[in-house]
Order: C-alpha cells, then sequence, then structure tokens
C-alpha cells in the first residue's frame, strides 16, 4: 500500500503531490519507482514505458544528463483515482547551459495508492544561471504557487 489512497480529497492529493516531488528530488530511480505498479504504464515527452525496470532505467538516463535536476510540483485537479498536476523544473546540461522545464501530468491510482499510469507533457526553455528560480528541494513550509513563466 502507498497512502494516500484513492479516492482523493483535496487534502490527500496535494499530499500525494508533495509526496512525489519529494522523492523526484532526491533523484533516486529505485525510491521513485516504488511509487508506481509493477505494470505502471508511462508516456514521458515522446517515450513511452512500460514497467518498474523500464521507469528505473529512463529515470537513470534521465539524472546522468540532467545535471542539478530540481522540480517544483503543483495540484492542478483530482476526481476519484485521478490527480492532474502541472509541474516545473530546472536542470543544467554537461555544457553547462540551465533549462527550465514547464509540463503537465495525468496520474490514475490502483486501489493500493500505486501509480498504474503516467502521461506527462513537457516543454523546454533555455534560461542563463541567473534566472534560475528552482534551487534544491523545497523548504519546509514552502508552499509557494509555480509562476507561469
Amino acid at each position: 500500500m502507498r497512502p494516500p489512497l484513492p479516492p482523493f480529497t483535496a487534502e490527500t492529493a496535494a499530499t500525494k503531490v508533495q509526496a512525489a516531488e519529494d522523492a523526484w528530488n532526491t533523484r533516486d530511480p529505485e525510491r521513485v519507482s516504488l511509487a508506481y505498479t509493477e505494470d505502471s504504464v508511462w508516456r514521458n515527452r515522446d517515450t513511452f514505458l512500460t514497467g518498474r525496470a523500464a521507469i528505473v532505467e529512463f529515470l537513470t538516463a534521465k539524472w546522468e544528463r540532467e545535471l542539478d535536476y530540481a522540480l517544483r510540483k503543483s495540484l492542478w485537479a483530482f476526481a476519484g483515482n485521478r490527480i492532474a498536476v502541472r509541474f516545473q523544473y530546472e536542470c543544467r546540461d554537461s555544457s553547462g547551459q540551465w533549462w527550465r522545464s514547464y509540463g503537465n501530468e495525468n496520474w490514475e491510482f490502483d486501489e493500493q495508492g500505486l501509480m498504474r499510469r503516467r502521461e506527462a507533457s513537457i516543454n523546454d526553455l533555455r534560461i542563463t544561471e541567473d534566472e534560475r528560480r528552482i534551487i534544491g528541494p523545497r523548504a519546509p513550509g514552502d508552499e509557494s504557487e509555480l509562476p507561469l513563466q
């Protein structure tokens, strides 16, 4: 079991979103993969995955190329066993170029609270190091909303 469990309330959906943000900010593919069903189905940009092993492989490669990755997620909507999230993250590539990525995710959970489906649409924007605004994990008590740009 991976509480909170569906059906979600505003409070439990927000808790689920924060737990996902916290896990992804560890940049630990094994830890992150435990939030998903064994046969979880993903669409991430133009990549399609099925299963935890594929998720671990994908995230390992992602965080090898997306250096100093830091993420913020925000609850957008929820109903029953589904949650919609908007997010932003920043990272740099091996050449030192900084990026801010904007996206939306649709999540669907099983009755045990594990995510069985994740669909992510993401756009990237080149930024300078001076334009960074997401640095490290969210500070305790920081509930700031994500800016539009």
